[in-house]
């Protein structure tokens, strides 16, 4: 039994195309581990001349091994503006409410108000609104429990 016309055309393709996608895909690799040994030579202190041929491998490795010797804070994923950034947020986040809220009839005028003063004095202090109020503390410990001995339980043995 044949396949039908475009089936057998399109294996064909594939398999012509095959060779040519690899040789792509090999030219990347390979110029990204060029850009790579000449980002990281520098930052190991290495002669670029010295390491003209170098492994793939090797290049991986003096890569894998620099990451590993940068401190923690050169890889923090935090961005240096991100409490102005939050805050921006937050302001823009407040405007808004503020648009839409008195136009809203879920909440009472009050009550609309009441939120909205409370969240700009949370802009003002300057940081992120907690969760809890501010007069919260820690609950108070539980009393301990007393031995199972003194509360005279039943043991049929």
């Amino acid at each position: 039994m044949r396949l039908p016309r475009g089936v057998g055309d399109a294996a064909e393709l594939r398999k012509s195309l095959k060779p040519l996608l690899e040789k792509r895909r090999r030219a990347r690799i390979n110029e990204s581990l060029s850009q790579l040994k000449g980002l990281v030579l520098p930052l190991l202190g290495a002669e670029t001349s010295r390491y003209s041929k170098l492994e793939k491998a090797d290049i991986l490795e003096m890569t894998v091994r620099f990451l590993r010797e940068q401190p923690a804070s050169v890889c923090s994923t935090e961005a240096p503006g991100s409490l102005d950034s939050y805050l921006e947020g937050y302001r823009a986040c407040l405007a808004r409410l503020a648009r839409v809220l008195p136009a809203c009839s879920v909440l009472e005028p009050a009550v609309s108000a009441r939120l909205l003063e409370h969240l700009r004095q949370r802009t003002v202090s300057g940081g992120p609104p907690s969760l809890t109020p501010a007069s919260a503390s820690a609950p108070a410990p539980s009393p301990p429990v007393p031995p199972p001995s003194s509360l005279g339980l039943w043991r049929p043995w």
